[in-house]
């Protein structure tokens, strides 16, 4: 009884709707606006001929899908982990917020992104594009690339994604850390 009593009176609800609201409801909130899958803790595995190419994480993930765009978001953050041969960890990658396009798979990091290779050399920059068809990580922003002895400082790069052999653009300056 309870559940009828509930069911009347939802159709109720939208019964005593005008049309001219029902437009305005639909205007508000755009069917492609919403994500077709939404998920929380998440974890995706990038692998290529069965190895593991890529690990990534992400607190919330939101993917949207339509005729125009098919893109995943990540506003809470991500943190990547790509792996070379024998599952090893070469890199990680760390930001704030990401968003990957899937039809031309590239992801866009933004807001203090971090990538650290195992010989502990780390770049800090505001947005960094990794390319999955060409593993190649790059951006046009301000980076700084700390390593050993020096701090690079430069508008631009280009690495793989292991991090391993990098290329500045425009470089600003070199700072040198030994004593």
């Amino acid at each position: 009884m309870k559940h009828f009593i509930l069911i009347s009176f939802v159709l109720l609800l939208f019964a005593s709707c005008k049309e001219e609201n029902m437009e305005k409801i639909k205007v508000f909130v755009k069917e492609n606006d919403l994500p077709v899958e939404d998920g929380s803790n998440v974890e995706i595995n990038y692998t290529d001929s069965g190895y593991v190419k890529a690990r990534v994480f992400a607190p919330v993930l939101q993917r949207y899908e339509n005729e125009i765009k098919s893109q995943t978001k990540m506003p809470k953050g991500i943190t990547v982990y790509f792996y070379g041969k024998g599952k090893k960890i070469n890199s990680y990658l760390k930001a704030k917020y990401a968003i990957r396009d899937s039809r031309l798979r590239v992801m866009t990091a933004r807001n203090d992104v971090i990538v650290v290779n195992v010989n502990g050399d780390t770049l800090k920059t505001e947005e960094l594009i990794w390319d999955e068809s060409t593993n190649k990580i790059s951006t046009q922003k301000f980076v700084s690339v700390k390593q050993t002895d020096r701090i690079i400082y430069s508008d631009g790069l280009e690495t793989n994604t292991d991090f391993s052999n990098y290329k500045f653009f425009n470089i600003k300056g070199v700072l040198s850390l030994k004593q």
